[in-house]
């Protein structure tokens, strides 16, 4: 799969395991290929993530990433749908930082190195790779581009999808920015960039 992987791709790929090696993290998440694809300059994708002023809310999206950490990985439609039936993640979260500290229920900080130096990637961001497939597939190319990263990031339930939505960033607004506004759902073809 890696061989169709566009010179972009592939850097966004190397990017995200810098992004886990700077955060001190166990692995590499998707979280870390979204923000490899925030620092990708140059193409297609890059026009994207500009265009819907997700450069200019970095901070933000660094924000709601470490509350979502902060809430032990709980998208916000998770803490909604507990709260539904009575369960206050803020309390529960508030409760077990004061007991063990702040960040007590953060995932993916371990801060430790694999024997090897490598670290792996979550089960969720390999499925993000593999939909970058399926996007390409669908959309009739024969290579992997960072659009195609992207695309994957938006249509993968979870953490990510969440905080891109919050930011105004879905799949069919990120579609439009990627392919224009009269975005076929995938049906055109996309040029390298």
């Amino acid at each position: 799969m890696f061989e169709r992987f566009t010179r972009g791709a592939r850097a966004t790929v190397k990017g995200a395991v810098a992004q886990a090696e700077r955060a001190g993290a166990d692995s590499v998440t998707e979280e870390h290929l979204l923000l490899a694809l925030l620092e990708q300059e140059g193409g297609r994708t890059s026009f994207a993530v500009t265009s819907l002023g997700l450069h200019d809310r970095r901070a933000s999206l660094d924000a709601a990433f470490a509350e979502a950490r902060r809430r032990g990985g709980l998208t916000r439609a998770d803490t909604d749908a507990l709260a539904d039936i009575g369960i206050d993640i803020g309390a529960i979260v508030s409760r077990v930082e004061g007991a063990h500290g702040e960040g007590a229920l953060a995932v993916g900080r371990g801060g430790g190195r694999w024997w090897s130096g490598h670290r792996p990637f979550t089960p969720g961001a390999k499925t993000v790779l593999e939909n970058s497939l399926r996007v390409a597939l669908g959309r009739g190319d024969r290579f992997i581009g960072e659009e195609h990263l992207l695309l994957a990031l938006t249509a993968k339930p979870g953490v990510v999808a969440d905080v891109l939505a919050e930011h105004g960033a879905t799949h069919a607004t990120v579609r439009r920015a990627l392919y224009g506004p009269d975005a076929d759902g995938g049906q055109g073809h996309a040029k390298a960039g």
